[in-house]
C-alpha cells in the first residue's frame, strides 16, 4: 500500500496542496491513506508524524517532492532511518527516487553521502575562518558572565528555585544556568582537596 503526504506552508496554499494530492493519486495513493497538513517546515508537523506513525512494514511513503518531507539532509536521514527501521520504503516522485528499487537506494546514499561531504567542508572552512580571526585578535570567544551574576543564580538556587524560572527572570539560556552551577560544585570540591 502506498501511503501519501502533502505538505503546504501556508493554508492559503490550497492549489499547491490539491497539485499534490493529484500527483499522489495518480502515484497509486488511495485517497483515504493520504496525510496533508499546512505547516511550515520549521515548525512540529503533525500530519507528518501521524503518516510515520501510520505506515506498516512493506508499505510506501510517498511524496511530491524532498522539500515537502524535509527540513534539510540531517532531517531527511532521521525521516528515512524511523522508515527503515519500520521496513517502510520512500517515494520522492519529482527526483524518481524509489527506496524499494536499488537505483533508488543508491541515489538517497549518494545524496547522503554528499550532504556529509558539504558539512565537513563546511566545519573546516568556519575552523580556519576562527583560527584567522584569532591571529588577527578578532576573534576573543565568550565573554565570562559578571561574578554578580554567577552569584545572583547560585543565590537563586539555594532558594529552591526552578532553574528555568531563573534563566527566563535573569534573560539568560538555561544551559548557562546549569554551567554556573556544576562550575560552583567543582570549585567546592577542589577547594576542599
Amino acid at each position: 500500500m502506498k501511503v501519501g503526504y502533502a505538505r503546504t506552508s501556508t493554508i492559503e496554499q490550497v492549489a499547491g496542496i490539491e497539485a499534490q494530492v493529484r500527483d499522489l493519486l495518480a502515484a497509486g495513493c488511495d485517497a483515504d491513506n493520504i496525510f496533508q497538513e499546512h505547516a511550515s517546515a520549521v515548525k512540529q508537523r503533525d500530519g507528518l508524524e501521524e503518516a510515520l506513525s501510520f505506515v506498516r512494514e512493506g508499505e510506501t511513503l510517498v511524496v511530491t517532492k524532498l522539500d515537502r518531507l524535509a527540513r534539510s539532509m540531517p532531517d531527511l536521514f532521521r525521516i528515512v532511518d524511523r522508515l527503515k527501521a519500520k521496513k517502510v520504503n520512500l517515494q520522492i516522485l519529482s527526483m524518481n527516487i524509489d527506496t524499494a528499487t536499488p537505483n533508488g537506494k543508491l541515489m538517497l546514499t549518494m545524496m547522503g553521502a554528499f550532504a556529509e561531504f558539504e558539512r565537513e567542508i563546511m566545519l573546516e572552512r568556519q575552523k580556519e575562518g576562527i583560527a584567522k580571526a584569532k591571529d588577527k585578535g578578532k576573534y576573543i570567544g565568550r565573554k565570562p558572565l559578571p561574578q554578580t551574576v554567577k552569584g545572583t543564580i547560585l543565590a537563586y538556587v539555594e532558594t529552591g528555585a526552578n532553574k528555568a524560572w531563573i534563566a527566563r527572570h535573569l534573560n539568560l539560556g538555561q544551559a548557562t544556568i546549569y554551567r554556573v552551577i556544576n562550575e560552583h560544585k567543582f570549585n567546592k570540591k577542589t577547594a576542599l582537596k
